[in-house]
């Protein structure tokens, strides 16, 4: 029997970095929601009553008042009390804004590789760089079980400090799951390290016995959970200074949390705050949208899937799957259904996912990834991969 242990986090908004993150995708939805087409690039970091945005915009004429923005993203996670070091009424919002690099926007608005007058061969890529897509049969969202496992934790401290079920809560904390896995399936929970941020007056033993039945419980499933397993709560014994007072946060400094749990690798680009003519978000999104899609169609059990962009280019330069040996057919006939099923350059990836749209604050916790809601979570090109797979007579 082949036996290994995998182990994947989250965070939850309250975290510095994810802070950071909502404040970065809240301006582009706003940005975007006006104009479309206007270029993003932000950047957001926060410390102790203090958080900073910078980056680059190219907008014709929509203004986002940036200090309001900031302040109503904080109120929502619940930073709203000085005595938590950080707070939406008195923190300063300082920013420094520029356009977008003309060298960069001439390269996305004519590619360099355009070989026909089509507005979709037009577009070129954002930037270059290598993006990567994931997806597994081994839950119902076709995402690994470590990660969905913490984003369902982390989710959870969320929803029980916000309907004051756990008072004591305080937004920032983290969860990991360690999955047992035998003959390469899930088979049971070995470890779940919860930190939670909390007030003065709470015991630790109070904490570690409700998190256990309010957090735990009803987030992993009983029989994942045996005599065996191990659970860490607050394992230094106290969490009462947290969120952008207790460690700075910056965008970008969760990609593993936003995408896989470190199942698939990644190519290095962040998400939030990035326009979708950005391919190391655009493309990622898309990357998942393949592979869900293919195992959706039971082409393979397991797939990555890696693109890559030049600058200004509109084609990838290259496109790799691995189906770890799970696949019907061999990886290089499935490269070619992807072809003939998926337009991948950027303004196809841009309109198939309706990328062009204010919905970017809502990725930004729990996940970019197995999540209903967003199109890149559609299973909707089976029937046109099983009918491309017919083309080549399986």
């Amino acid at each position: 029997m082949d036996k290994k242990f995998f182990t994947s986090e989250s965070v939850t908004e309250g975290h510095p970095d994810k802070v950071c993150d909502q404040i970065a995708d809240a301006i582009l939805d706003d940005i975007i929601a006006a104009e479309p087409s206007a270029r993003v690039a932000i950047e957001v970091c926060a410390t102790t009553g203090v958080v900073m945005v910078f980056g680059e915009v190219s907008a014709k004429e929509h203004y986002a008042d940036i200090p309001a923005i900031v302040r109503g993203v904080i109120k929502d996670i619940g930073y709203n009390d000085s005595a938590l070091g950080f707070d939406f009424k008195t923190c300063a919002v300082l920013s420094s804004i520029d356009e977008q690099s003309g060298d960069i926007a001439q390269g996305v608005d004519r590619a360099s590789d355009a070989d026909s007058n089509e507005a979709l061969d037009l577009r070129g890529a954002g930037d270059q760089g290598m993006m990567f897509g994931y997806a597994t049969d081994e839950t119902p969202e076709l995402m690994p079980m470590p990660i969905m496992l913490a984003h369902a934790l982390t989710r959870k401290l969320t929803e029980v400090r916000k309907n004051g079920e756990l008072s004591w809560l305080r937004p920032d904390g983290k969860a990991q799951v360690t999955v047992e896995y035998q003959n390469d399936r899930p088979v049971r929970v070995d470890t779940v390290v919860v930190s939670c941020q909390h007030s003065e007056d709470v015991e630790q033993d109070t904490i570690e016995s409700e998190i256990i039945e309010k957090v735990i419980g009803p987030s992993i499933p009983s029989e994942l959970i045996d005599d065996d397993t191990k659970f860490y709560i607050n394992p230094t014994g106290r969490f009462v200074v947290g969120g952008p007072a207790g460690d700075s946060g910056v965008t970008g400094r969760k990609i593993i949390v936003d995408t896989y749990g470190g199942f698939c690798p990644h190519g290095g680009g962040a998400f939030s705050g990035k326009d979708p003519t950005k391919v190391d978000r655009s493309a990622c999104y898309m990357a998942r949208y393949v592979c869900k899609n293919l195992v959706a169609a039971g082409i393979c059990k397991k797939v990555e899937l890696q693109v890559a962009y030049a600058i200004g280019m509109s084609h990838p330069v290259s496109i790799y799957v691995d189906t770890f040996g799970t696949g019907i057919v061999d990886d290089e006939t499935i490269v070619k259904i992807i072809n003939d099923v998926f337009d991948l350059r950027p303004l196809a990836i841009i309109r198939a996912l309706r990328l062009d749209s204010p919905i970017y604050r809502r990725t930004s916790n729990y996940g970019h990834f197995g999540r209903e809601g967003f199109a890149w979570e559609k299973t909707d090109r089976v029937e046109q991969i099983k009918q491309a797979l017919e083309k080549y007579n399986f």
